[in-house]
């Protein structure tokens, strides 16, 4: 997984985007965090690590260890129109994680975080319904928009009162 910002640790959120560049929509969470990058002020939010993550879930219980907010980004299908982004909050597994492209599921890794006794304060899993996923596939326009909103509405809440997201303006 590559870093961007702290490594989670006690007081400190943990944005992880995961997914796989090379299966079309399945790099929803992955463009989010990239594109919440690119949205946050220079420097970053306080506090705030974002993370990329691939293939191997088992490391995203060593990132999301010890912080106090999680928030997991990644594609999911559950029969929902392209582009739809659900959030669940807690620790059971969301209906779209069931099944992953991934070595091991989210659904997995939240078992195993939980049996470790490594599991954040809070975790929020947002799902962000896929389309394509075969490899090469482009990724989706309404995937692509979905991530942009989600990569904007996280940054206006990560930057906190007094700070604004890049781009917009102090009022």
């Amino acid at each position: 997984m590559s870093t961007s910002g702290e490594r989670a640790a006690s007081g400190r959120t943990v944005v992880i985007g995961l997914g796989n560049d090379w299966r079309g929509d399945d790099r929803a969470g992955l463009e989010t965090v990239r594109v919440l990058r690119e949205e946050l002020p220079a420097g970053g939010a306080p506090g705030v690590a974002i993370v990329e993550g691939g293939g191997d879930l088992t490391e995203l219980i060593d990132v999301w260890a010890g912080a106090d907010l999680a928030v997991v980004i990644d594609a999911v299908r559950t029969g929902a129109a392209p582009g739809t982004v659900h959030r669940w909050a807690g620790t059971a597994a969301a209906p779209g994680w069931r099944c992953s492209s991934h070595a091991l599921g989210l659904a997995d890794a939240l078992g195993l975080g939980r049996a470790l006794g490594r599991m954040p304060g809070e975790l929020l899993l947002i799902g962000i319904e896929g389309e394509r996923f075969a490899i090469g596939a482009a990724m989706s326009p309404a995937v692509r928009a979905a991530a942009a909103r989600t990569a904007r509405d996280l940054a206006r809440t990560l930057c906190g009162p007094g700070r604004t997201p890049a781009g917009e303006r102090s009022r």
